[in-house]
């Protein structure tokens, strides 16, 4: 029986996402976040040794990390839905893009989190300045430009096909949908990029999606 191991506000809600688009039977066992630190609880722990969410467990398997677990779901239980045809062009763009969501896009945002969590967190009242200072430096110099860079190259990618693989809605959609979510709640993602904005209105309005919010909760991609 293939059951997820959820935790609020995280990637986890890919996979809850595909699992519903692929309507398959599955369990889900939810974990909350630490109120404090955000942390996952130790829990997760007895299921993978990272203690991290995604993870799936499919009978003696064990997988952990969003692109590999949507990927094995596909080629499993996917029966030819949601990926394109081996060997295609198509197919080429969706390895791709299962790759680049979190090798390219996610790095800079996970940076702009942490220092703004930096320059917004509680400290002494004479390091603030500095630690303000130093993240301001960083988003201006380094940040801010890469966010720039990546997003205009997705919205040029999107100007291509309606969806990151081609034409059809594909597993690649999912992975890419956690950035680009990110990317709109603390990157600057607003309708000055018509594309990239269409495509979250799109995965919004999918019932697949929808009922993933209701089994797992809402999307927050600030963790």
């Amino acid at each position: 029986m293939l059951t997820l191991h959820h935790l609020d506000n995280s990637r986890s809600h890919r996979v809850l996402w595909l699992l519903e688009e692929l309507q398959l039977p599955y369990e889900i066992r939810r974990y909350a976040r630490d109120p404090r630190t955000l942390l996952a609880p130790t829990e997760l722990k007895q299921v993978h040794p990272l203690g991290k969410s995604p993870v799936i467990t499919d009978d003696e398997l064990t997988l952990a990390e969003s692109a590999a677990i949507l990927e094995y779901l596909v080629e499993r239980y996917g029966q030819g839905r949601l990926a394109p045809a081996s060997g295609s062009p198509e197919y080429r763009r969706f390895r791709y893009w299962m790759h680049y969501a979190e090798g390219s896009a996610m790095p800079p945002l996970l940076l702009r989190l942490v220092f703004d969590r930096v320059s917004g967190g509680p400290m002494p009242f004479f390091v603030r300045p500095l630690a303000r200072a130093i993240a301001k430096g960083a988003n201006n110099a380094f940040i801010g430009p890469q966010l720039k860079l990546h997003l205009d190259y997705m919205e040029s990618e999107l100007g291509k096909t309606r969806w990151f693989a081609g034409e059809t809605f594909s597993a690649a959609d999912i992975q890419m949908s956690y950035p680009l979510e990110a990317a709109q709640s603390r990157a600057g993602l607003d309708n000055s990029r018509p594309k990239l904005s269409a495509f979250l209105e799109r995965i919004r309005d999918r019932p697949a999606y929808q009922r993933a919010i209701e089994r797992g909760g809402p999307v927050m991609p600030g963790h």
